[in-house]
């Protein structure tokens, strides 16, 4: 039996309509550098309806396919939040043809989500990735035997050879003939599918799905969700199906899902024997073997991390950084201010504009602006680390430690991601099955240090210790590494007492990153990093100019004591005091860090009235050394930004949830910040 799929009026010669792929693919098999390569700068990123998990589109090149990136997943078994997406896309957008990326180094992985991806009866083009690692393994792949098994259009493809990519846009979709899918599984599973599937015919709603012998599939297997979400009130397909099953695991002596699930293994055993061929090659060591010895070492493996990060900081942060820092501070404080300054006075504007102009939006966003060269070389360095596979070892070292903690080696990739922004960290939990593992984690990635806090970490090292600054920013990291662990230990024996969940990965082998794709990666998170400077940090700026430069009686003054700010700011102030910065101004900057933590510099450059040129002496008015790091420690472990915050109530599904992280987090932060500053101020 076989399936043609048509495109209709979608595939004429002029393309008016566009055509829309779907992009999916194991973890760690290069479905990202694909997407990139595919698309170029034509992506833009957003939600998943209903969700806050990213969706990445992108326009393919020199052509009127769009292509939406799909959550990188194992299986289509409805364990988790991605797969469930991934899942639902395709069922119920339709889209024109599947693009399945597979690491053609590991077959036998690989191929499942490719069967099951087959059951959905959608047009599908696989594409061989990692070809040059089969290579290396002195494997061969019969290309043509592939495509004749599985009835859909192979493409190889390696990191030295993408041009095969383009061959993707030359392939008439039309001429795809899906063979039959279900083919691998046992004759009477295969009737009772068709037999539902002829049911479902009959509901109009059920035939706008992709495939009806898929919703088959899963009714037999009792796919819970699938069933919620798609046949909840077809009460006589339940009941039949429920028959069905029963008659079925009375002969198997077994779950028929988990017949099923051996079916397709043994499916895949056979494709392997018939298309891979092994050459005769010397038995040696591989060279991600030899490194693996020492990284993934039991005593070696954390010492050479916290090594390569302090590096990484080190050049980020005091080296490498510091130049482009002045670099900055001349270009935005001397050359972009005197720009408009000049300007200005040719205009001959009024006193109040020429203030917001110049001490608000250019101090504020000038102060902020600087460190986005700063921020952009610690994302490259992050991105290398994680192309490379580098840190896919750490996620399997710290499994152990973090099994010590209430968590699994699962949470360590939040965490990561949670260094560069928590958001998506916050949103990376979804991969974790276990229901209080997950909510403990959302709470403790925002412990972990993300970009947003770098620029005033920077800002206040270069001011107070100058020589060993990238020591302190370094510090700031571990400690909040130090103060998750130790909270995970408290949290998991009381409000998520619980069982931790196993944690399964296959290490990728090591690769030297691509140029192209960590500039990407780096342009994405720099992008965002000035989107929020253009947005909440502009207006931060501008409303903290109004509360600055206006009294009670809104009357301007040039003197902040006298201000809107300086009342509301003495109102908190004392509660800060215990902790060495009872200052108003202090108290602002940090209330004000809860829309953007970049926007702490900003606030502190209006109020001290020297924009960012001028900010790093004049803190010496505000601060000691010792209040200055106590500062730190509690901008470091209090509650995240707003943005943050909503991602945390959204996973925890509860205002309440979200409020104990909260008060728990700033208390935290409250306790620790005092403890730095009492003992710091009686040793030092």
């Amino acid at each position: 039996m076989s399936n043609t799929f048509a495109m209709t009026k979608k595939h004429t010669a002029e393309k008016t309509i566009p055509l829309n792929f779907a992009l999916a693919g194991n973890p760690n098999c290069g479905k990202t550098t694909i997407f990139n390569q595919l698309t170029g700068s034509r992506q833009y990123v957003g939600n998943w309806t209903g969700v806050t998990v990213e969706k990445k589109e992108g326009k393919m090149k020199n052509t009127n396919i769009n292509i939406v990136d799909l959550p990188g997943i194992y299986s289509l078994s409805s364990t988790t939040l991605d797969e469930i997406i991934a899942r639902d896309y395709i069922v119920q957008s339709r889209p024109d043809a599947l693009l399945d990326v597979i690491d053609a180094s590991n077959l036998e992985r690989n191929l499942y989500l490719t069967l099951q991806l087959l059951e959905l009866e959608v047009p599908m083009i696989l594409i061989l990735n990692m070809m040059d690692e089969v290579e290396h393994k002195g494997l061969e792949i019969n290309i043509h035997k592939l495509e004749k098994i599985l009835g859909v259009k192979c493409i190889s493809t390696s990191v030295k050879n993408r041009e095969t990519l383009n061959k993707i846009s030359e392939i008439n979709i039309e001429k795809i003939r899906l063979k039959d899918v279900f083919g691998y599984l046992p004759q009477d599973i295969r009737e009772n599918i068709e037999q539902l599937a002829e049911s479902m015919k009959k509901n109009k709603e059920l035939t706008k799905l992709s495939s009806l012998k898929w919703l088959s599939l899963k009714l037999l297997e009792n796919d819970e969700n699938v069933i919620d979400t798609f046949l909840k009130n077809q009460s006589e397909l339940l009941e039949k199906a429920n028959l069905m099953r029963y008659e079925l695991e009375q002969n198997y002596k077994k779950p028929i899902s988990e017949v099923i699930i051996l079916a397709r293994y043994e499916f895949i055993y056979k494709i392997i024997e018939e298309v891979v061929i092994k050459k005769k090659m010397e038995k040696k060591e591989s060279i991600s073997d030899k490194i693996d010895k020492i990284v993934t070492n039991k005593f070696l493996a954390i010492p050479i991390f916290l090594g390569v990060m302090l590096l990484v900081y080190y050049v980020s942060i005091t080296s490498l950084g510091d130049k482009t820092i002045s670099f900055m501070e001349w270009l935005v404080g001397d050359v972009v201010t005197g720009i408009v300054i000049r300007f200005l006075d040719m205009l001959q504007v009024s006193d109040w504009m020429y203030s917001l102009i110049v001490d608000g939006i250019i101090g504020g966003m000038g102060a902020v602006i600087i460190f986005v060269p700063q921020i952009m070389i610690l994302f490259m360095f992050i991105a290398i680390l994680e192309d490379s596979g580098y840190m896919a070892r750490i996620a399997f070292v710290m499994d152990k430690l973090l099994r010590n903690f209430g968590l699994s080696g699962k949470s360590f990739i939040p965490l990561v991601v949670g260094s560069g922004c928590s958001v998506p960290g916050i949103m990376a939990t979804r991969t974790i099955e276990n229901v209080n593992e997950r909510k403990l984690t959302v709470l403790l990635t925002p412990f972990i240090s993300c970009g947003a806090k770098l620029p005033i970490y920077v800002m206040f090292a270069s001011a107070f210790f100058a020589k060993g600054a990238h020591w302190v920013v370094f510090s700031l990291y571990v400690l909040g590494i130090v103060v998750a662990m130790f909270s995970g230990i408290l949290l998991s024996k009381t409000k998520y007492k619980g069982k931790s969940s196993y944690f399964i990965m296959e290490l990728p082998p090591y690769r030297i990153p691509q140029v192209k794709n960590v500039l990407y990666r780096v342009w994405d998170r720099g992008k965002e990093f000035l989107m929020r400077a253009g947005t909440i940090i502009f207006a931060a700026s501008v409303i903290l100019w109004f509360l600055q430069s206006f009294t009670l009686q809104f009357e301007m003054t040039h003197n902040p004591e006298n201000s809107i700010l300086a009342f509301i700011g003495s109102i908190i102030a004392p509660i800060f005091k215990p902790l060495g910065f009872g200052d108003w101004k202090t108290a602002v900057a940090f209330f004000t860090g809860f829309a953007a933590k970049e926007a702490v510099i900003s606030t502190l450059g209006a109020m001290q009235g020297v924009g960012e040129a001028g900010l790093a002496s004049s803190l010496h008015t505000l601060f000691t050394p010792v209040s200055a790091y106590s500062f730190l420690v509690f901008i470091l472990l209090a509650s995240p930004c707003f943005a943050a915050q909503s991602a945390m109530k959204n996973e925890f599904n509860s205002w309440r949830e979200t409020g104990f992280a909260i008060f728990y987090q700033t208390g935290i932060a409250w306790v620790i910040s005092m403890l730095v500053y009492q003992i710091g101020i009686w040793i030092f």
